[in-house]
């Protein structure tokens, strides 16, 4: 079944159960991990932004 990236952002962050169906590897799971770091990362970036935009 193909996802919107929005189900997908939600189950990076644990908020949406994953699909017990796909495959379970260390490869997908270090995609997952590293995602999941790059959503915070630029997630943190946004908010930064923000507030800087709001200072000035």
């Amino acid at each position: 079944m193909k996802e919107g990236i929005w189900q997908q952002v939600l189950t990076y962050f644990y908020l949406r159960k994953r699909d017990e169906s796909e495959p379970r590897n260390m490869n997908i799971k270090f995609m997952h991990g590293m995602n999941r770091i790059s959503l915070f990362m630029f997630l943190i970036a946004v908010v930064i932004m923000i507030v800087r935009l709001i200072r000035h």
